[in-house]
């Protein structure tokens, strides 16, 4: 009876090789548990999934079927990204696919978070193992043939992209929050496309938040070859419709923020990326020597966590050196105001910049208690040039990120990843507004403390001790002979 169900299991997911809506209608417990509530697919969903189908039964082995879709947030992308793999690999034996993202972390914690529970509830699913980088046949001889990888793009190592070959059965490529995804790697990706006799499968998903590079390019110039779509999240079901409505409140119908992040259009800017991931990754690389930022005042930066999953990050910072971070989770104030007086004793900083917003006010006001000569840093102030930025938080990041081109950071992925998540738009005024971290978080970003405790650096001028007391001499000197200036 068993082996009965598992052949009429088998017989059925195989009558949907080419119809992956069908699969995945038929696939999941639509209706009760977990998807109580839930019919299927949401109706731009079910678009994709039969324009693929078609595809296939078009002749899917002639050409390789390239779908972009452009979108808002929160309209259920790493669902669908979920449910074609499933399908992809349930239907094609010795399927080959790969899965990439803009970042290590939005594959970890969204994609891949998301296969999890897609795989859990799908009927075929024991049918492979899913670990923290793959889904892999449970038939152990095919192991090595039959899985999709889940690979962090690098444009020091493209070979993952350049070796997606499976001639005479199925290639799955998905880039998630494609816009990000450097030229190169969508060129060597370009290899993978011509096998002949083989299901060729290129799918890209994203917000678009770059009107330039290849992921604009296959709604522009390369239109001929990609089935395209943009989505607007009003239009979607599972949308938190009050947020997306406080965004067009906050930043504008026409802003680009709202382009981006709710019509699911292009921006009229070149990015709404704030700070470029090419800029991170140099200043990551970049090595320099002591004599070239010695003379520099020393600067502590100390951001300070506002909830449980948040950390509170403390940064030196030395003219073009950035230290490595201090990062620290579930400390109370008093705590970490003791931890900052120690790095202070031990550094001996010019200056000491604390986030003093909420919570932080407590860490400044021991700090004080302490002796210590703490800056105050509230981001929500007015900018010292308002005419350019919308507060003060704005400034910072944009010194920040012009002190970016010659910096030397750590290699640390957490921070690249707060410096490169955040996105900006403009006010009415035309002043630069920066994303706001409840925001950042909503479309699935950590808090980007590491990033915010390094922009507490420039909150102001500071000069070192030392240039200070030469000032003070020369003062002195002029109170009382004028002539040595």
């Amino acid at each position: 009876m068993e082996n009965n169900a598992r052949t009429m299991l088998a017989d059925a997911v195989g009558a949907t090789a080419r119809d992956p809506l069908k699969f995945v209608l038929l696939a999941f417990p639509w209706g009760s548990g977990e998807l109580a509530g839930f019919d299927g697919p949401d109706k731009w969903q079910r678009e994709v999934l039969e324009d693929i189908g078609r595809a296939l039964h078009d002749g899917g082995t002639s050409k390789a079927i390239c779908q972009a879709v452009a979108s808002g947030h929160g309209i259920g992308k790493s669902a669908l990204v979920s449910w074609i793999v499933l399908w992809a690999m349930a239907t094609c034996p010795d399927c080959k696919a790969v899965v990439t993202a803009n970042t290590e972390a939005q594959l970890r914690t969204k994609t891949w978070a998301e296969l999890a529970k897609w795989h859990r509830l799908c009927f075929c699913g024991r049918w492979f193992t899913l670990t923290a980088t793959a889904l892999i046949s449970s038939i152990p001889e095919h192991g090595k043939t039959w899985r999709c990888d889940q690979v962090p793009w690098s444009e020091r190592n493209t070979e993952a992209f350049a070796g997606l070959h499976n001639k005479g059965k199925r290639v799955l490529l998905i880039y998630d929050e494609a816009s990000a995804i450097p030229d190169t790697i969508w060129e060597v990706s370009e290899g993978a496309m011509t096998d002949e006799n083989t299901e060729i499968l290129w799918l890209a998903f994203g917000n678009p938040t770059r009107n330039n590079g290849r992921f604009r390019e296959c709604f522009g110039k390369l239109k001929h070859r990609w089935t395209c779509r943009q989505i607007d999240s009003r239009s979607a079901t599972m949308t938190n419709k009050e947020q997306l409505q406080a965004w067009i409140d906050d930043y504008g119908e026409d802003s680009d923020f709202v382009r981006v992040r709710v019509k699911g259009e292009f921006p009229r800017a070149g990015t709404c990326q704030f700070i470029g991931s090419d800029i991170v990754a140099e200043a990551r690389a970049r090595d320099l020597e002591p004599d070239q930022y010695k003379l520099a005042p020393r600067i502590v930066g100390v951001d300070v966590a506002r909830f449980g999953e948040d950390q509170s990050v403390i940064t030196k910072r030395q003219g073009l050196k950035c230290f490595p971070q201090k990062r620290l989770r579930g400390v109370d104030t008093m705590t970490l105001a003791g931890i900052v007086a120690d790095t202070c004793q031990e550094w001996k900083p010019d200056a000491v910049f604390v986030d003093g917003c909420g919570v932080g006010a407590g860490v400044v006001d021991r700090l004080r208690q302490l002796g210590f000569d703490v800056v105050d840093v509230q981001a929500g102030a007015r900018a010292i040039n308002p005419s350019k930025f919308a507060n003060r938080r704005a400034e910072m990041w944009a010194k920040m990120r012009e002190w970016l081109l010659m910096a030397d950071i750590p290699d640390d992925a957490e921070l690249d990843a707060d410096l490169t998540g955040l996105e900006f738009g403009y006010i009415p005024s035309g002043a630069l507004q920066l994303e706001k971290k409840d925001d950042a978080k909503k479309r699935g970003l950590a808090s980007p403390d590491g990033g915010d405790s390094l922009a507490a650096t420039f909150y102001a001028p500071v000069v070192s001790h030392a240039d200070a007391e030469t000032m003070r001499k020369r003062i002195e000197a002029k109170r009382y002979d004028p002539l040595e200036w």
